[in-house]
């Protein structure tokens, strides 16, 4: 036979050999199932499931509950009478709450005057703190006696000394904007009201409350000199 021919018969060959190589693999290997779907999820009544609640809202231990907390002596977002400003008799004035979580340990009252800046200039003016309120309680008197620490165990401070300090905000100008804050806790706080500034107490007072606040309720006040 010639060269050419032998070496077209040969690559003939070769491909047919190759092709029967094929045939036999794939006859060899197994059968490939295509994949179960998964079995339709009945949608519950009423539609989508809810989404879960964001971290610090709705179940758990982190939530957050809501407090309601009010006086008599007017109404939230109106005027504070001069009975408990330093333009009166400097008094504080008597306060309300409920609705506590369970697991509240002790409450921690803040009040402050969000129009005026501390002396550092990067805080408001502390008007009232007052830390380790018992669990039972749910009022303040009128007229808090001054002192570091109360006869129920509780302590405070403000901006001038341990005790409350009334609202002042000058005639010129509008109304300051006195915020009371209570929160409930689920322990209690071993910060002492002596031994530092009312800054450095009020610092070591809010970090100690971290992670510890399970209910808030707010009160808000306004005045300013006539």
């Amino acid at each position: 036979m010639p060269p050419r021919a032998r070496a077209a018969t040969g690559s003939w060959t070769a491909g047919l050999l190759g092709l029967l190589l094929i045939v036999f693999v794939t006859a060899e290997l197994p059968a490939q199932n295509p994949p179960t779907p998964p079995p339709p999820q009945n949608p519950p009544p009423g539609g989508a499931a809810p989404a879960a609640p964001p971290p610090g809202r709705g179940r758990g231990r982190g939530a957050v509950q809501v407090l309601t907390l009010s006086t008599t002596a007017w109404v939230d977002g109106g005027q504070i009478p001069i009975k408990y400003t330093q333009a009166g008799d400097e008094i504080s004035p008597p306060l309300t709450w409920s609705n506590p979580p369970d697991m509240t340990s002790s409450f921690v009252l803040l009040v402050h005057d969000l129009d005026a800046a501390a002396g550092d200039g990067l805080s408001d003016l502390l008007h009232w703190m007052v830390w380790n309120i018992p669990a039972a309680a749910r009022s303040l008197t009128e007229g808090v006696p001054q002192g570091a620490t109360l006869p129920d165990g509780s302590r405070q401070i403000s901006a001038t000394g341990p005790y409350y300090r009334g609202p002042a905000a000058p005639a010129s100008g509008p109304s300051h904007h006195y915020v009371f804050e209570l929160y409930a806790l689920d322990t209690t706080l071993d910060v002492p009201a002596v031994g530092a500034s009312p800054a450095e107490t009020r610092a070591a007072v809010t970090a100690a409350m971290a992670g510890h606040v399970r209910g808030k309720g707010v009160l808000v006040g306004l005045f300013k000199r006539n």
